[in-house]
């Protein structure tokens, strides 16, 4: 079967109407990002804020029409309100005080509504257990009593809904998403938005429309702690959280071989390179105990992350065993933390959460440094 083409796709979209102004949403510029690649489709709908939710149904027609072309396999068709440029910001008085920013708030960098804290889990490279990590973070923080939100950022390979076992679209009145809620942490994930089989093929520029979006148009409420499973590496995804999400620190996963602490000495120095702390370092599936004869095995040698850690200056939160309970729990949506509260994996989780919540918190104790712009 032949593959669809980009002017097929865009004809498709053509016929597609505003029904507000009688002209096609192509004609108005409102496709934006369109990929066509072997037969997989996305693109962005950018429409007015105001109008967010009465165009929804537009995008639904839009999507339906791109999708009834031969050769078309899936089509990912995301909606971005935005409002228009100076909209809501607050007129300038003259003669009115430069404005001043306490420690650790960026310069451009506005502040979350209602979120204290962002502390970002990343690492240099996939396959270490960072989003197993992630979410076991978040849930032993809300086990200290925070409230907590957890925001999936790995566009690419979302797996929120799976660890949380989160089924169906966020509500949204065109304008705002709300989390989804499980084991009481709030979350949002790319991965409530699509199909859990389908790819995605965005380019940089809509990665980060749908990252801002995620960010600043969902309403998170009051959160003492937000939780970013960032994408691994140190591409544009990760540098659009690190410059447009005012981070509180940033905690690297690692496994103990030379290869991960190669890569992950590489996220710890871009987070470094943009101004943001390194709360500490994790070792993940630093050993592995047989189950029937208890003897231990160093699968992936052990202790190279703590020292690490040591030889950067940078705190080492602790270590997490190659545990099957662990990867069973995380695939069945009932992650290790809440399915056994009592065993030793979930207070080792705990332990970390309770050195991170330390140091964010020692972090805004600190005197505040003014900037002036």
């Amino acid at each position: 079967m032949a593959r669809v083409t980009e002017d097929e796709v865009r004809n498709a979209l053509q016929g597609v109407i505003d029904p507000q102004s009688g002209k096609s949403i192509m004609d108005q510029d409102m496709v934006q990002g369109l990929v066509v690649k072997d037969g997989n489709v996305g693109f962005v709908m950018e429409v007015p804020a105001e109008r967010g939710q009465e165009l929804e149904p537009v995008r639904q027609k839009a999507e339906a029409a791109v999708k009834a072309l031969s050769g078309v396999l899936s089509v990912t068709a995301v909606m971005t309100a935005h409002k228009a440029a100076g909209a809501g910001a607050a007129p300038k008085q003259d003669g009115a005080a430069p404005q001043a920013k306490q420690a650790g708030e960026k310069a451009g960098v506005d502040n979350i509504p209602g979120i204290k804290h962002i502390v970002a889990v990343a690492s240099g490279k996939g396959g270490v257990g960072k989003s197993t990590t992630a979410v076991n973070l978040a849930l032993a923080l809300a086990g200290l009593g925070q409230k907590v939100a957890l925001l999936d950022a790995d566009i690419y390979g979302p797996s929120a809904p799976r660890l949380l076992d989160l089924k169906g679209k966020p509500e949204t009145d065109g304008k705002k998403l709300w989390p989804k809620e499980a084991y009481g942490i709030k979350a949002m994930s790319i991965g409530l938005l699509i199909e859990e089989d389908q790819p995605m093929v965005w380019r940089g520029p809509m990665v980060q429309s749908a990252l801002e979006q995620m960010l600043r148009q969902v309403e998170w409420g009051e959160i003492d702690v937000m939780i970013i499973d960032m994408p691994p590496g140190t591409g544009d995804a990760q540098l659009t959280l690190t410059q447009r999400a005012p981070l509180a620190g940033a905690v690297i996963v690692s496994t103990p071989q030379d290869l991960s602490l190669i890569d992950a000495r590489k996220g710890l120095n871009m987070f470094k390179k943009v101004d943001v702390p390194i709360l500490g370092i994790i070792e993940n599936m630093s050993y592995f105990t047989c189950p029937h004869c208890g003897g231990r095995t160093d699968v992936f040698a052990h202790g190279g992350a703590h020292a690490e850690a040591d030889s950067l200056g940078v705190p080492f939160l602790g270590e997490i065993p190659l545990d099957i309970k662990i990867r069973e729990t995380s695939d069945g949506g009932h992650p290790i933390v809440v399915s056994d509260p009592d065993g030793p994996h979930a207070a080792s989780y705990r332990s970390i959460a309770a050195a991170v919540l330390e140091r964010i918190e020692g972090t805004q104790r600190t005197a505040p440094r003014i900037v002036i712009q």
